[in-house]
């Protein structure tokens, strides 16, 4: 699916999972949508779980979620660290009310919990935070993919290829 003209928000912070980061990117990219990486701070450089580094483009305070289409967010340990900042917090709740798309996979779904947006939705997740997830009202389920309403969930690296293509149709499904 073409996604060209579409912009793309993904967050980051040190040890991401690097699959869970790269994949997506250049898979988004390569559709031809536009991808911006937001951390902390804009111009740093971020390392994944492997050592793969990652500079980010803009910082958490510095973007407008109005200036895009879609959320992304990577597992590894980086949601444990993002789901403490305020302006992810805030910039996933206003992709959430604008009822844009948002993805997830991993551990990612701490960051929406912290953003108290999963309650009701049918999600899945590294088992390791199924019961973060369940806790805050979350319907688990232990598929490679699921579609709620605007949250498309993964479980791990294996599952990429599932979840990147009903993300990309999602976004793809939505007027910009």
């Amino acid at each position: 699916m073409d996604l060209t003209g579409k912009k793309v928000l993904a967050f980051t912070d040190e040890e991401f999972e690097d699959l869970e980061m790269w994949y997506p990117v250049l898979r988004l990219r390569e559709a031809g949508a536009v991808v911006h990486v937001a951390g902390a701070k804009a111009g740093s450089v971020y390392h994944g779980k492997y050592g793969v580094p990652l500079q980010s483009d803009y910082a958490f305070n510095d973007v407008r979620s109005q200036d895009y289409d879609g959320l992304y967010v990577p597992g590894g340990w980086a949601p444990d660290k993002m789901r403490r900042v305020p302006d992810v917090l805030r910039l996933t709740q206003e992709f959430h009310r604008d009822n844009k798309p948002i993805a997830q996979i991993c551990h990612a779904g701490w960051v929406l919990i912290s953003a108290k947006i999963v309650s009701g939705y049918r999600m899945t997740s590294t088992p390791g935070i199924k019961d973060d997830l369940e806790n805050a009202g979350a319907i688990w389920v232990d598929e490679e993919v699921v579609v709620d309403r605007n949250i498309v969930s993964g479980r791990r690296p294996p599952d990429l290829p599932a979840f990147m293509r009903e993300f990309i149709r999602l976004l793809g499904s939505r007027s910009s």
